[in-house]
């Protein structure tokens, strides 16, 4: 074989190669958007033992299954940098979450149930370890949802498996269907919605009616004059569910209303 068929063969080598190293990781995905994992990380076996948070005990375990919906939260300069259960450096600006039970490092989908955005974020941390939260959001993956300003929101969690070596976060389109504008609902008068609701986010009392008013549009809320007059409660709601209505609250709060409180509808 002569100099230049050997050059030549081992550009041909040389390509095949690159071809199957490219091909252990597809960040594309299928249709969904979802990535496909083939060059999946080891579980870290550490984190995969029962662990006790404030008298508390949680068994991290396979969940091949898991799909919840319930409240998330998300972190950011504070523990930016720092180690994560995984052993990994959290990046506030990358798509990652931390959960409590689920094997790290994985991917789960993350939806955002008040405006339909999605997306696959790469768990490697625990936590967040209050009751009504299933998942803590990075910075970067709370903005991209749409939550970064209400501190909380109602989300579905999906797990999808194991994580790949590096990364695996994916913005996807929005599952919610767009609706044609339709014409306003009628209003309806507080006393029958408190009826068949159970919770309501009461942002503030105020003495001057026309600044309770004002308040209540800004909010798209409601006014309640005091039984006892010459008071008047600015409220928004009605919710079904206590977590519905706390991320509600917590909207509020992060709209400068520091006092609002979680109350029954009655």
């Amino acid at each position: 074989m002569t100099t230049g068929q050997w050059m030549r063969s081992g550009l041909i080598l040389g390509l095949f190669s690159l071809l199957a190293a490219c091909s252990t990781v597809d960040g594309k995905g299928g249709a969904s958007g979802i990535p496909l994992v083939k060059d999946p990380a080891p579980i870290v076996s550490g984190t995969m033992r029962p662990y006790q948070v404030r008298g508390r005990w949680y068994t991290p375990k396979e969940q091949p299954d898991y799909e919840e919906v319930g409240l998330a939260s998300w972190y950011g300069d504070a523990f930016n940098g720092r180690p994560t259960s995984s052993g990994e450096r959290f990046d506030m600006h990358q798509l990652t979450a931390a959960h409590k039970t689920l094997p790290l490092p994985g991917l789960v989908e993350v939806t955002n149930l008040e405006n339909g955005r999605r997306l696959v974020v790469r768990v490697n941390d625990r936590g967040p370890f209050v009751d009504s939260r299933i998942i803590d959001l990075s910075r970067e993956a709370a903005q991209e949802l749409g939550m970064l300003s209400q501190g909380v929101g109602r989300v579905r969690v999906r797990y999808l498996g194991r994580a790949p070596r590096q990364g695996g976060g994916t913005i996807l389109r929005a599952d919610a269907p767009t609706r044609a504008p339709g014409p306003a609902p009628s209003p309806v008068p507080v006393a029958v919605v408190a009826e068949v609701a159970s919770f309501w986010v009461q942002a503030g009392t105020f003495s001057d009616q026309g600044e309770a008013s004002r308040i209540a549009e800004h909010l798209s809320g409601w006014v309640r004059a005091d039984r006892n007059g010459g008071r008047y409660n600015v409220v928004v709601g009605p919710w079904e569910s206590a977590n519905a209505a706390e991320a509600a609250r917590q909207s509020v709060v992060a709209k400068g209303y520091v006092g609002a409180l979680l109350i029954s509808g009655s």
